[in-house]
């Protein structure tokens, strides 16, 4: 099949790469002159693993392409993705202008049937306005052309792209056409060989469904901090908790480990817009506001560890010279995305207490230089960072820090403190081994969760 998508930013370009392997032509459309030409180059300009072989292999066999002539890659395909970003605006709803900008380049375009796919996270009623921006400008030029909107939201994870895409656990399609509901399930067939996962449905109950799915994997992760934080003040452990409540079926284990915070280019900016979403309708979504509360108050709770654990009695910056090692930037492992990754509040509070701040992360480092600047040190090496440091707090679990060595760690820091943000290490051992350990909700494991 003949395919264009229009963004190639995350989404796009992971779905480009995809529908490329399993055999269809696809053009990657984006109006970033230098993305599209890197691209040409091999030059991948997001971390994700897997993807620069995918991209590569496809494009030496003539499956992908990339390019900024919009109108050639419409004219050439039946299906047109729109998978282009969606940024919230002031008021927390998400932003369309990217959307219907590119809806009506396919109507300025389009010379026969067409098929257009919101890809993009985009909030109920879209697909109408794309619809309507399209027909104005077939009005515009005089023309009467049949086409379909249909919506297909996205549920990637990222660091698993590829597999989710490859191997989906469900895939939405949003359709009041049968015949264009049989076009996109032979679009998506070759990723249903081994369990058919298709759901089709009417459009604007697909378009909630992406955000009715984020909205209920951040609540668990704002649950979950809230019970590691009522774990500590009760003398019980976390990790307990999490296992006792997670093995009965109808609850699971994802989504249940206490942390930092949630962060990344979908949970922040979705749980915002469904807030808003329902504003418009005169509904308060009372739930979500607490989600979205609980979760900007939880990226603090690192740095106020540290700061009850070093601080001196200077009240506006406790933390002066003192030198806080960090490991991981990215809002999770296996991506270098640091949208709204909970490190930017940590390291932010802990430079405000006057601390000196060192900093590595497998893979974004060079997204955390356009945050931070030279405001704090950076390292490729996970170990240099801990010289003479104060204290070492893990915001990101990476694989890289969750067996590391500990005589090396204790013997390059100044004092032996961990902060654990992701709670990778075991209470007992820490203990033995020396270290002053300061877990997520785990005052009723071996070692309490605060230095006195």
């Amino acid at each position: 099949m003949k395919i264009c998508i229009f963004g190639a930013g995350y989404v796009g370009l992971v779905a480009a790469a995809c529908f490329a392997e399993s055999g269809n032509s696809v053009i990657a459309v984006d109006v970033d002159e230098a993305r599209i030409e890197g691209l040409k180059q091999g030059i991948i300009p997001i971390y994700e693993p897997g993807l620069k072989e995918m991209v590569l292999r496809n494009q030496a066999e003539g499956r992908l392409s990339f390019t900024t002539d919009a109108t050639a890659a419409v004219q050439s395909s039946l299906v047109s993705f729109i998978a282009v970003g969606t940024p919230p605006g002031e008021d927390g709803s998400a932003d369309l202008k990217y959307v219907l900008g590119v809806a009506r380049e396919i109507g300025r375009a389009m010379t026969g049937y067409k098929i257009i796919v919101d890809k993009s996270t985009v909030p109920v009623g879209t697909a109408d306005k794309v619809r309507d921006a399209l027909q104005e400008e077939l009005t515009i030029r005089g023309v009467n052309l049949e086409f379909d909107v249909v919506s297909n939201p996205e549920f990637l994870k990222e660091g698993a792209a590829i597999d989710d895409f490859m191997k989906p656990d469900r895939v939405v399609i949003g359709t009041d056409n049968v015949r264009t509901a049989e076009i996109m399930k032979e679009l998506y067939d070759p990723f249903m060989r081994k369990q058919n996962r298709m759901i089709v449905m009417d459009i604007r109950s697909a378009e909630m469904t992406k955000y009715a799915a984020n909205a209920m994997l951040a609540t668990r992760i704002s649950f979950m901090n809230q019970i590691a934080g009522l774990c500590e003040r009760m003398g019980a452990d976390v990790a307990a908790v999490r296992e006792g409540i997670g093995s009965d079926s109808r609850i699971g284990y994802d989504f249940l480990f206490p942390g930092p915070g949630y962060g990344g280019s979908c949970f922040p900016k979705d749980v915002k817009a469904l807030i808003r979403t329902a504003e418009e309708c005169s509904y308060d979504f009372m739930l979500l506001r607490a989600v979205e509360d609980v979760n900007e108050r939880q990226k603090e709770v690192l740095a106020d560890k540290l700061i009850r654990a070093l601080g001196s009695p200077d009240e506006e910056r406790p933390l002066t010279g003192r030198t806080i090692a960090c490991w991981g930037l990215s809002f999770k492992p296996r991506t270098d995305d640091m949208r709204e990754a909970p490190a930017i509040t940590i390291i932010e509070r802990l430079l405000d207490a006057g601390a000196t701040v060192r900093a590595h992360d497998p893979e974004a480092i060079k997204e955390a230089r356009k945050v931070f600047g030279d405001r704090i040190e950076y390292s490729h090496n996970q170990y240099e960072i801990l010289e003479n440091a104060d204290a070492l707090t893990v915001i990101t679990d990476w694989s890289e820090y969750r067996n590391p060595d500990f005589d090396r760690i204790k013997a390059a820091l100044k004092t032996p403190i961990i902060v654990d943000g992701r709670n990778l290490y075991k209470p007992d051992r820490m203990a033995s081994a020396g270290f002053s350990y300061i877990p997520l909700g785990r005052c009723g494991a071996t070692v309490c969760g605060e230095v006195k």
